[in-house]
């Protein structure tokens, strides 16, 4: 029996459990909007979601994946214990800020774990820095790229109701069918940008072991990667949903299509770019830069900012909980 390959196989379901916690976890990204806007109860927004988060793989490549698996750190140090090491800091850190219902970023969580192992492993001079440079640049302009977008949608949003003077009701009315297609995008933009990051870390591993001669992502890992979120996505994160759909500021259906449309084109942008950014983080963006445009107050700035200090926390957090885990490992042999 070949032990090695057992582990490895482990090793490949920790990761696709690491999705499906992300599923789980950032299904309130994908779904906070248009269930706290009644458009679709919380079952058939799930199903909606997840449909969008597996079909990604065919309209999306893999350079998010490339990025994270060998641009982040010297893909030569990468052994087996690391990356069980790396996803489990970022699946032990998931499951904590899902205990305290805080919308964190799964990805970075992922970064920091992977990370934080490496370094465990072989020093700080594991990190390349030039890969560095736009994902940590992305942590703050993506969502401000969502809050800008949101402001403008829901300006114009609100000028044309405005000037054509629409009855309310007819307004929800059409708002609530956009809604399902603005949904439906930003679930796209989720399973493209997120599932591409378990691809990176699962093709990393089979590459420093030598399954692969080259780094390029097979297609059993792209299928089971985003089945993994997807699932993760039906599974749902209800006590996120809460804090991302509710207690941010109170949502109208159009200001829900604001918010989805403005978080999709962020995630489209970022994905092109080959940039692992946070889904969480764009659509907290935007979904204050919608509220801040109606009025500054309507958002509860406090619940942002206690969103905004987990944020800084992930991943020298998960970091921290990736090395222990790493050395806890390596102990074992």
């Amino acid at each position: 029996m070949d032990w090695n390959l057992i582990f490895i196989g482990f090793i490949v379901l920790v990761a696709l459990g690491f999705d499906f916690t992300n599923g789980a976890h950032d299904a309130a990204n994908s779904i906070a909007t248009i269930v706290s806007t009644r458009v679709l109860s919380p079952r058939h927004a799930v199903i909606w979601a997840a449909t969008f988060n597996f079909i990604a793989f065919a309209i999306f490549g893999t350079a998010v994946a490339k990025t994270l698996g060998k641009g982040l750190i010297d893909v030569n140090v990468v052994t087996p214990n690391l990356v069980l090491a790396g996803v489990m800091g970022a699946i032990a850190w998931n499951i904590i800020t899902w205990v305290f219902a805080l919308p964190t970023s799964s990805s970075h969580a992922l970064i920091g774990g992977y990370v934080g192992a490496a370094v465990a492993k072989a020093g700080w001079g594991v990190i390349i820095p030039g890969g560095w440079t736009k994902t940590l640049v992305f942590i703050v302009v993506a969502p401000l790229i969502g809050a800008v977008l949101g402001v403008i949608f829901i300006t114009i949003a609100s000028w044309v109701i405005h000037k054509k003077d629409f009855a309310p009701a007819g307004v929800n009315k059409w708002s609530k069918r956009l809604q399902l297609f603005s949904a439906a995008i930003y679930s796209l933009g989720h399973g493209g940008n997120d599932a591409q990051k378990t691809m990176g870390i699962i093709t990393g591993l089979l590459f420093s072991v030598g399954y692969l001669k080259s780094f390029d992502v097979p297609m059993w890992v792209v299928l089971s990667a985003h089945g993994a979120i997807a699932i993760g996505t039906l599974f749902g994160g209800w006590r996120i949903i809460k804090t991302m759909g509710q207690k941010i500021v109170k949502l109208r259906p159009i200001d829900g299509v604001c918010a989805e449309t403005a978080s999709a084109m962020s995630l489209f942008l970022a994905t092109y770019l080959a940039i692992p950014v946070s889904t969480t983080h764009v659509i907290t963006g935007a979904i204050s830069g919608v509220g801040a445009a109606k009025r500054v107050s309507s958002v509860r700035w406090d619940i942002t900012f206690r969103i905004v200090q987990a944020w800084i926390f992930t991943i020298p957090c998960a970091a921290l909980l990736g090395a222990l885990i790493y050395w806890g490992v390596s102990s074992f042999g």
